[in-house]
């Protein structure tokens, strides 16, 4: 009666997409579950920033006038929210505190100083004269 052919079972197109959806669903969460900072607000991460640092100790780490002129954490906010390369650099030194945490580093690290070697120059020894030594042939 039917003069189609039987085509083998194949799975409904829509099964297929929804388990595509299903997987690239759980890959996100579990991305997001290894983030440290999903599911934390700004305001938290600069409050806490500002507790552990203090203000003058954050404005020594990351060079913001919100965080060196009158700081509160009110213009941070304003400030970090309308400016994504500071917010990327507040985010950074939150994860870097949250892993000195981590290791059990208790106390701050101390801010950057002179680069190594740039204080003051050791005298160099003079070389030794040809009256030192005799057997060398004065110029």
């Amino acid at each position: 009666m039917n003069d189609l052919p039987d085509l083998p079972d194949t799975p409904e197109p829509e099964a297929a997409l929804d388990a595509a959806k299903e997987a690239t669903k759980e890959a996100a969460i579990d991305a997001q579950a290894r983030n440290p900072l999903h599911g934390l607000t700004l305001e938290r991460i600069v409050t806490e920033l500002s507790e552990h640092y203090g203000w003058d100790g954050l404005g020594q780490r990351i060079t913001l006038r919100c965080f060196t002129s009158e700081p509160s954490v009110a213009s941070s906010l304003k400030f970090l929210r309308k400016t994504p390369w500071a917010r990327e650099k507040v985010e950074s030194l939150y994860l870097f505190m949250l892993r000195e945490k981590k290791r059990g580093d208790r106390a701050p690290p101390r801010p950057k100083g002179p680069a190594r070697g740039a204080g003051p120059r050791r005298e160099r020894p003079t070389a030794p004269r040809s009256t030192d030594r005799p057997f060398l042939k004065p110029r």
